[in-house]
């Protein structure tokens, strides 16, 4: 599927597992496809009761490799069309997460039903920094599950949130020492491929609620997103960011 994507399939569980060590696992478009890919087979099979989430090395995933995603429209396209494919995924989803897990790389945990992290885990949202919006429902998601205050001050200021912060404000299940992170992550899996799927797949939905707000969310956010990718602010944080120096947005 792709150079830095790997898929592993056993009894019942898909893994994908973010390749691309050396750039702290950036997603490019190539790896999004790969994702989509093995998220849309993974549901179309009955034999697949779960997919597990990892990244190799020492980070989950640094979120959109910014170079890829601005060197043209499919970086942008595919970065959505992963969204709407996990947002919209029918099975459990589980992830392990060491390291950073900026941007998307925490965005997507919000659509996670078990998420194990290990105690060296950040998760940040910069999309405000970068002069951007967030994506992925996580401007509903996020205050949801974080409640208002902490959401603000990830979604706001671009604050990191730590494993053991993480744990008290339950964005993830449970923090997990990193060397057996990958097989809890796995054995919780297993388990869950283990239960009855129809009051599973039933007990998923209802807990997930209503998926019209989730959609018009998300329809709402994507719009912003691409209004500011293109905005003056967006260009300075960006340029600023490749030339390694402090952005200004504002002129004295």
């Amino acid at each position: 599927m792709s150079e830095h994507v790997a898929i592993i399939e056993h009894q019942g569980v898909v893994e994908i597992h973010l390749d691309r060590p050396d750039k702290k696992n950036a997603l490019t478009a190539a790896m999004y496809r790969a994702m989509i890919a093995a998220l849309t087979d993974a549901s179309t099979r009955e034999a697949i009761g779960a997919v597990l989430i990892a990244g190799r090395g020492d980070a989950f995933c640094a979120g959109n490799d910014l170079a890829d995603f601005r060197a043209g429209p499919e970086g942008g396209v595919a970065a959505f069309d992963f969204i709407q494919a996990i947002a919209t995924f029918d099975k459990p989803l589980v992830a392990a997460v060491q390291g950073l897990a900026v941007g998307v790389g925490t965005t997507m945990l919000l659509h996670c039903d078990l998420i194990y992290a290990a105690p060296d885990a950040r998760f940040i949202m910069p999309f405000v920094n970068l002069g951007l919006v967030p994506e992925a429902g996580s401007s509903l998601l996020a205050p949801a599950i974080l409640g208002h205050a902490k959401a603000a001050a990830m979604l706001m200021l671009g604050e990191p949130l730590d494993a053991e912060a993480a744990d008290r404000a339950g964005l993830v299940t449970a923090v997990v020492p990193g060397d057996s992170l990958l097989d809890h992550a796995r054995t919780k899996a297993a388990a869950l491929v283990a239960k009855p799927p129809q009051a599973l797949a039933a007990t998923r939905r209802l807990m997930r609620g209503d998926p019209a707000s989730l959609a018009s969310r998300m329809a709402q956010e994507a719009d912003l997103f691409r209004q500011a990718m293109a905005s003056p602010e967006a260009r300075e944080a960006f340029t600023a960011f490749f030339e390694k120096r402090p952005p200004v947005f504002r002129q004295n």
